[in-house]
């Protein structure tokens, strides 16, 4: 049995991405693919993969784990599937972990290393979404500030420029901690509306599903929905900028750099990630290269470009 993992950095296209899987379970059965997603993940089967704090041991708890996956694997196994997607984009680690330590996903790697663990080397490919780090960041404070985290200041912000840890030190992490899988990148910007596509350079499956495959659900909270969240706790919804759409803390300089940063991490993938990652940049049938387009070498201005939780 086949593990591929799916991670998704961006909570509306990882949403949209599940829910075009379930939409189409039937379908992917018959070819010989299962689906795990939030609805199974989160209830009780991966709990203990990352330890909860109290009762057992770490290693109990893993070992209870491992014996709930295996069950499910050879049930599935039986029903004649040969391969499970795994979608949660809580498994890299939760959003609201990253606003408190103001980090990208620190700790990626030792949690990818207890999900190889747990699913007992049957991973063979994991599949990460990444998102430009100005949109990532103002998505996940916007969900944040809407589910009772404070308004950041600046000092906040400032923080989240200057830290030291992008998108190519969570790659090396996983990568570390993933020997021997097929680690696959897909930018949000080119795949994060095409679910079909997504699912194509996770499975490489020449012919795919395209049900349900243009519904966008779970959208970040507007500026409109974050005043009326800000004011029903009793904050001061005047310290959210005037006027409509979607929220944007960060000023042009501080965008500018994280877009800088950003620009760093696709070159560094386009350029083939040390070997430890495959970057796909084309949507469609045919895989992208792993090297920068033309012959270029050097990055240029033209390159740049909670709920229920899972433990």
């Amino acid at each position: 049995m086949e593990i591929i993992l799916h991670l998704g950095a961006h909570r509306t296209a990882t949403t949209s991405f599940q829910h075009y899987m379930r939409a189409n379970a039937a379908a992917l059965a018959a070819q010989g693919f299962g689906y795990w997603g939030p609805d199974v993940t989160r209830e009780g089967i991966l709990t203990g993969v990352i330890p909860l704090p109290g009762g057992d041991s770490a290693a109990r708890q893993m070992d209870r784990a491992r014996g709930r996956i295996a069950l499910r694997l050879a049930q599935a196994r039986k029903a004649g599937l040969r391969r499970i997607v795994v979608s949660d984009e809580n498994m890299i680690g939760a959003a609201r972990r990253n606003l408190r330590q103001g980090r990208l996903y620190d700790g990626a790697g030792e949690r990818m290393a207890r999900f190889a663990h747990a699913f007992d080397g049957r991973i063979s490919r994991v599949a990460v979404s990444i998102r430009g780090q100005d949109a990532w960041w103002s998505s996940a404070l916007a969900y944040g500030v809407a589910r009772g985290h404070r308004l950041p200041e600046a000092g906040d912000l400032d923080r989240l420029i200057t830290v030291n840890r992008h998108w190519r030190e969570v790659i090396g992490d996983m990568a570390c901690a993933l020997p021997g899988v097929d680690l696959v990148v897909l930018p949000h910007e080119r795949h994060g509306s095409r679910p079909e596509d997504l699912l194509h350079h996770m499975t490489g499956l020449p012919e795919v599903p395209h049900h349900a495959a243009r519904v966008w659900l779970n959208r970040a909270p507007d500026l409109a929905a974050l005043r009326r969240a800000v004011a029903a706790r009793g904050g001061d919804a005047g310290l959210l900028p005037e006027g409509e759409g979607r929220w944007q803390p960060f000023d042009q300089y501080q965008k500018q750099a994280l877009q800088e940063a950003y620009a760093d991490d696709l070159f560094w993938l386009m350029a083939g990630a040390d070997g430890l990652a495959r970057l796909i940049e084309e949507t469609g049938p045919n895989e992208a290269g792993k090297h920068p387009p033309d012959g270029r070498t050097t990055r240029g201005q033209d390159n740049g470009i909670e709920e229920r939780r899972l433990a």
